[in-house]
């Protein structure tokens, strides 16, 4: 049967981007922009990254979902894991004009499900296989099976670069993880809400929360506040560069959010991480220096618009002090982010409803044609 919307609900006047809609009902988490604060189901992420391990973060936001019991999620992950690799032979057989996402993106199409493991764990727990293996095969390297006994961060790190990793990289990149699990309905969350909504399966959902993350103005940042680093060189020609690219119009890398009309509360989580590491990484300290020039510089030429530091900003120099290429970093994010669609995927189909908006025509209307000849 065809639903007909009621009239009398219809918003007439469209919202441009869907500014301030409210689309969904969510107890998965809550994003308070106006005093930057961010809740997964209950818990601050100041109370999560670096307290629980990213395993437990996910079991802490599976919670009423149906997918696994918290003691269960780190030994499903390493199951999954090891069933994903067998997809890994597909991954080094495709074409090597493919990047390391599509790549990604290939596996998670041809992974088998139904296998005993719920959707959302074989597909959680593949991202990371599929990651390494495509970063291994650009460069060049053997691809290397999991170990399904080591935390993901831990275990991801090993299969990219081939050696165990120092703890405190660990640590770092599973704080990081945590951080990045889920945040709010934003462009990819929505896109896998409504393909959930289809009672369409996990995977083709998750597939379309890739696609919406690789947009640039969705997922590209964090990369560029490198490139900014780099150009800037040294804490002496901050204050020239952040000004001169203000009076060219130009976008600082790394600050100001569309949502937060204050700091990002996960910028000082990941600045916090970057303590694990220790305190002689030369680029820690010139991305320090600017972060300290970029805020004055803003706050002189956008007085009447708040812009701080986001998540990107962080996000680039701690991966990129424990050895994470910036070619890596949206494949990276959409690893971490994957368990999140999972969860948003689940809790849409829990209601049984489509989401099925309504469009404003403003075309040409029927009287206003040229007849057909």
């Amino acid at each position: 049967m065809t639903e007909v919307p009621n009239p009398a609900q219809m918003t007439q006047d469209p919202v441009a981007g869907l500014e301030g809609v409210v689309a969904a009902t969510t107890s998965l988490s809550d994003v308070d922009g106006q005093n930057g604060v961010l809740v997964l189901r209950g818990r601050t992420i100041e109370d999560l990254a670096g307290k629980v391990s990213f395993e437990d973060a996910v079991a802490h936001l599976w919670q009423g979902l149906g997918v696994a019991e918290a003691r269960s999620v780190k030994y499903a992950f390493g199951e999954a894991r090891i069933a994903a690799f067998a997809v890994v032979p597909l991954l080094e057989s495709a074409p090597d004009s493919l990047s390391v996402y599509e790549r990604m993106q290939l596996g998670l199409a041809a992974l088998p499900l139904n296998r005993g493991l719920p959707e959302a764990i074989a597909i959680g727990g593949a991202l990371p296989v599929f990651l390494a293996a495509a970063h291994r095969i650009a460069s060049g390297t053997r691809s290397l099976a999991p170990d399904s006994t080591l935390p993901v961060a831990t275990d991801l790190l090993r299969m990219l670069t081939g050696e165990t990793p120092p703890e405190a990289h660990a640590r770092a990149l599973d704080r990081y993880l945590v951080t990045i699990l889920d945040h709010g309905l934003n462009a990819s969350t929505f896109t896998a809400r409504v393909i959930g909504s289809t009672q369409s399966d996990m995977k083709q959902a998750v597939l379309g929360a890739m696609g919406a993350l690789s947009g640039p103005l969705h997922g590209g940042a964090p990369g560029p506040v490198l490139d900014m680093i780099d150009a800037i060189g040294s804490p002496d020609n901050a204050d020239d560069w952040i000004t001169g690219a203000l009076e060219r119009k130009e976008r600082l890398m790394g600050f100001g959010h569309r949502i937060y009309r204050t700091r990002d509360p996960r910028a000082d989580v990941l600045k916090a991480g970057l303590k694990l590491l220790g305190p002689d990484n030369p680029k820690v300290k010139l991305a320090e220096e600017i972060e300290l020039a970029a805020l004055a510089a803003l706050k002189r030429a956008k007085p009447y618009r708040p812009l701080d530091t986001n998540v990107e900003f962080y996000t680039a120099v701690l991966l990129d002090a424990i050895g994470i290429d910036r070619a890596l970093f949206t494949p990276l994010f959409a690893t971490g982010r994957t368990p999140g669609w999972c969860a948003h995927v689940l809790e849409q189909q829990q209601t049984g409803k489509l989401i099925r908006p309504a469009s404003h025509y403003v075309g040409p209307m029927p009287s206003e044609s040229e007849p057909l000849t």
